[in-house]
């Protein structure tokens, strides 16, 4: 085992990343923020903002609200503002966790004398080609599963592997407490504002309000399980955000047609989803394509709490290891169903978890930038 590498003087850290709404890149680029100053090290966000900003603030970070991230040709004229703000800060590195961002960083970098170094994390399987290679041209390159390395050295030859680390994002097994369960307030209080999700198992989709998330699946599935005689609920989460209305009156007039008003919710993102976890029979991971890592996998596995989900991708690679009982041929509804079933009956023991901690995630990174800084 090698030894680990860990800054040796104080780092200033610049993190690129659109906006910090809601996210896995987002609570990663927190999560790394909190460790660089609990380690002693400057940590600076660079972003649009967003509702994470005070709790970034609250652990130490900085934040510079500059919008980097917008899919429009105005966002180019913000290089000479964030050039600026490099050569203010004299960053020892700057890490881009997304694509545009990652480009002006990049070229805000050309000409600053010392050069900060460049890092970058792959968080998502982006479409291969030129804009999306701006995340794999970092000194190195963060990639969140192993699923995700194998995706990029396989469409960018390119790429010198050894400039690939896999460092798997984390939770905190505190936070997610093997064998949780809510007290009776919290309970009392969450099934009093959504008594539709009372007298039957609940199964939960977490997933920002997109199609990729296979919210369609998630609803066609419960209305398949209700023809065959078993009851359950359905609870949404996180697909209600702003921008998103169009597609949640998609889903509505679907749960409409499948005429199940009194048995389906959708709620914007929580806080509590722990506690949301904790008393949901199954948690599904249906996305339609394919992602890099499954937090929400690890997050209920912690919880001892079964997950149910498509066998592709980081989601595919996670069940394969820690639940393998979870996992269903991509698209396969008849089996999807058959599993639910069988898993609402008797779900296979699930173990304590002993891998994917977030202190794993924090550590490795810090050793990463101790790397690099030299």
């Amino acid at each position: 085992m090698s030894a680990v590498v860990t800054p040796t003087r104080r780092l200033v850290v610049v993190q690129l990343i659109p906006a910090l709404h809601t996210g896995g890149a987002e609570r990663s680029t927190l999560e790394v923020g909190r460790a660089l100053v609990e380690a002693g090290h400057r940590s600076i966000v660079i972003s649009s903002g967003g509702r994470l900003v005070a709790q970034l603030e609250a652990e130490g970070s900085e934040h510079i609200t500059l919008d980097i991230g917008s899919k429009s040709p105005r966002t180019l004229f913000r290089l000479g503002a964030l050039r600026r703000r490099l050569r203010e800060l004299r960053p020892d590195i700057v890490h881009a966790r997304s694509r545009l961002p990652g480009w002006l960083g990049w070229w805000a970098l050309r000409g600053m004398n010392p050069r900060p170094h460049f890092v970058t994390t792959v968080h998502g399987l982006n479409s291969p080609g030129r804009y999306s290679s701006i995340l794999l041209r970092g000194e190195r390159v963060i990639a969140v599963s192993q699923t995700m390395r194998d995706y990029a050295l396989s469409h960018y030859p390119w790429l010198d592997p050894a400039r690939v680390k896999v460092i798997p994002r984390g939770i905190d097994p505190d936070a997610f407490p093997y064998g949780h369960r809510p007290d009776d307030a919290w309970q009392k209080a969450f099934f009093a504002e959504y008594p539709q999700l009372a007298g039957a198992p609940l199964l939960t989709l977490p997933g920002r309000g997109t199609r990729l998330k296979g919210h369609h699946e998630a609803i066609e599935l419960v209305a398949e399980l209700k023809r065959r005689g078993i009851e359950a609920r359905l609870l949404l989460l996180g697909v209600i955000e702003p921008g998103r209305e169009a597609y949640v009156e998609e889903l509505r007039q679907l749960i409409r047609e499948r005429g199940m008003d009194g048995q389906v919710v959708l709620t914007p993102p929580r806080a509590d989803v722990r506690d949301i976890y904790a008393v949901s029979a199954l948690i599904l991971q249906l996305s339609t394509k394919p992602e890099s890592f499954g937090r929400t996998v690890v997050e209920a596995l912690s919880l001892c709490r079964p997950v149910l989900g498509y066998a592709h991708g980081g989601v595919g690679e996670l069940l394969a290891e820690l639940y393998p009982a979870g996992r269903v041929p991509l698209g396969d509804r008849q089996k999807l169903v058959e599993r639910a079933a069988e898993l609402l009956r008797v779900a296979p023991p699930i173990p304590m978890l002993q891998s994917y901690r977030l202190s794993d995630m924090q550590q490795a990174v810090l050793a990463l930038y101790g790397e690099v800084a030299g």
